[in-house]
């Protein structure tokens, strides 16, 4: 199980890079041709906008793996073991109801992005915006498997760490390795 999330974070990762690496190269080339040419490629700049929506979704996802969202922290070192963990049950939980909300009401934008299409490349919305499934999607996954940790008592003292803030970012551990 765990080497199939390995797995999964190393691909969404190599995504990410992927989709740096496209928006650099498309508005590189743009700027190129736009000063160098007076002409530009009018795809490159709907598409690299795409890939940032892409790379930020996708990237909220591995975030939040790795406990790396602004939080409240300063509050959260206050406490004990227990308050940490009533604090990562309800903050969780919280979590989980609003990726519920957004997997909802991107389901309900659903029809809607699926009949407009993309001024230039006459791609349906829904390929931009259905991302929202799979960080909804993810994160909803994440929390719930937290909320589940807290509540069967399996929840390390590392991830409480994690959780509080205190840990070193430049170990494996740290980065939830």
């Amino acid at each position: 199980m765990e080497r199939g999330v390995a797995y999964l974070i190393r691909t969404l990762e190599f995504i990410l890079v992927a989709l740096l690496a496209g928006m650099a190269i498309m508005v590189f080339s743009n700027v190129v041709l736009r000063y160098g040419f007076n002409s530009g490629l009018n795809i490159s700049e709907e598409v690299s906008r795409y890939f940032f929506v892409w790379l930020t979704f996708i990237g909220a996802v591995l975030t939040f793996r790795e406990n790396s969202h602004l939080g409240v922290e300063t509050m959260v070192r206050l406490f004990g073991r227990r308050g940490r963990l009533v604090c990562m049950l309800l903050s969780n939980a919280l979590i989980l109801f609003c990726s519920a909300v957004l997997f909802w009401g991107t389901w309900k934008q659903m029809p809607i992005n699926a009949s407009m299409i993309a001024p230039v490349t006459g791609m349906p919305m829904i390929y931009i915006f259905g991302i929202s499934f799979f960080t909804s999607v993810g994160i909803g996954l994440i929390a719930l498997m937290r909320i589940v940790s807290v509540l069967t008592g399996t929840t390390t003292d590392a991830e409480i760490a994690r959780f509080a803030g205190e840990y070193d970012h430049g170990t494996a551990e740290g980065r939830g390795e």
